[in-house]
């Protein structure tokens, strides 16, 4: 990837439907989301909270399945493992994030840690999984694999689920169930 370019430049000079692609966009709204629940105070900032815990949970899990087993092949299975650990220790994070108190002086602490994890693990794909993955497969294998990618998001859990987090097995196991779980839970706070 070019340096100095941010994640949505990087992106658009991929293909539509690149799962490389849709995985940079979906960094930078990662990033523009911190900065908007750091930014914010009352139901702004519940909100911002809530819709970057969705896609935090949803982009990992979804990374997991579709990603990260073509990585193992192509960046190594140490690599990978790595990324998966990163995960689960998120999803950890993530999990008690979404119990505290966003207008806390823990909350604001916890979010700054966090934040900068997620970014330092985004800048790894970045450098060593996504280059990997592009350089080895063919540009009908990445739209393939960012149409397969958009299906499992339509399933994945809203909410963190530290048990199966960073086991890509354990997402095709419980990520339907849990997913169900989690939308009706969504639903029913909004309405």
């Amino acid at each position: 990837m070019s340096e100095g370019l941010s994640d949505r430049d990087k992106a658009a000079r991929l293909p539509e439907g690149d799962v490389v692609a849709i995985l940079l966009e979906q960094h930078a709204r990662i990033k523009e989301l911190f900065t908007t629940v750091s930014s914010t105070q009352g139901d702004a900032r519940k909100d911002a909270f809530d819709e970057l815990r969705a896609l935090l949970a949803v982009h990992e899990t979804a990374e997991e399945m579709i990603l990260r087993p073509v990585a193992a092949d192509t960046a190594g299975k140490a690599e990978a493992d790595a990324r998966n650990e990163e995960e689960a220790e998120a999803n950890k994070v993530l999990a008690a994030l979404e119990k505290m108190d966003v207008t806390s002086a823990e909350f604001d602490a916890e979010l700054a840690h966090f934040r900068q994890s997620v970014l330092d693990h985004a800048e790894h794909e970045e450098q060593e999984e996504f280059p990997a993955v592009r350089a080895a497969c063919t540009e009908e294998q990445l739209g393939k694999m960012g149409r397969r990618l958009r299906s499992v998001e339509k399933m994945a859990p809203t909410h963190p689920h530290p048990t199966a987090a960073g086991s890509p097995k354990a997402q095709w196991m419980t990520g339907p169930f849990a997913s169900m779980v989690d939308r009706a839970k969504d639903a029913l706070s909004r309405g």
